[in-house]
């Protein structure tokens, strides 16, 4: 028997929180009657529904991508582009994007069918590396390095680099490879808070989340995590969360 939050949330349906919010508005039955419960718990023989939704019990997988450019972070676009889950054509369960990589962005990008694993891993506490490896044009300053990782006001929002480092520059180009780490996973927030120095980013990637690297692949491959890589991450996002 579950609690009844924790199974619409490894449902992906949303977050635990969301799911209880969804509870007590009445917006969920079990066994075609309403429960507004929160302490309700279910078992697997038990027909749930969010919504008028039947959820569909689906064993959690996770997967790894290798996002190329040009591509949007979700399951579905109203615009008709391409989206990350068209890589993945054979999975046959639910799966969604843990968090966003931008549309020009490429990298390391997760998707699973597990929300609560999922919410663990966004969680703003959680301190999880990062790995960013950024093309600017032009050629950052050390005091322009020590704003990054002092924290910066961009639009009206605080943002902050863990570590900044240049790894090679091309003088005659005015170009720069810097590596930057980040614990947080604000909206576009590298591109932001060098664009907010004067020095764009021509072309960004993620390398690392976590312990995941893209190491062997291609952009636009994937494959599952190792169940040792999936228990690595939720070790590393719960020693940071109270």
């Amino acid at each position: 028997m579950e609690r009844l939050q924790k199974v619409i949330a490894h449902a992906g349906v949303a977050s635990r929180r969301k799911a209880e919010e969804m509870i007590t508005e009445g917006k969920v039955k079990v066994n075609g009657k309403v429960v507004k419960e929160l302490g309700t718990k279910v078992s697997s023989n038990d027909d749930v529904e969010v919504e008028g939704v039947p959820i569909v019990k689906e064993a959690p997988v996770y997967y790894l991508l290798y996002k190329p450019r040009g591509v949007i972070s979700s399951v579905k676009d109203e615009k008709g582009r391409k989206v990350v889950t068209d890589y993945l054509p054979e999975v046959e369960e639910r799966i969604f994007p843990v968090g966003r990589l931008d549309y020009d962005t490429s990298g390391v990008l997760l998707l699973t069918n597990d929300g609560e694993f999922a919410n663990l891993l966004m969680h703003p506490k959680h301190e999880i590396d990062k790995v960013y490896i950024a093309k600017t044009k032009g050629i950052p300053t050390d005091d322009q390095l020590k704003k990054m990782k002092k924290g910066m006001t961009v639009e009206g929002e605080k943002m902050k680099a863990v570590h900044v480092k240049i790894m090679s520059t091309e003088h005659k180009k005015g170009t720069a490879i810097v590596q930057v780490i980040l614990h947080e996973g604000k909206n576009r927030q590298v591109r932001k808070m060098f664009d907010a120095l004067g020095v764009p980013v021509d072309k960004l990637k993620r390398e690392r989340y976590g312990s995941i690297t893209l190491h062997g692949m291609n952009a636009g491959d994937h494959r599952p995590l190792k169940p040792h890589e999936v228990k690595q991450l939720r070790q590393q996002a719960e020693k940071n969360v109270e």
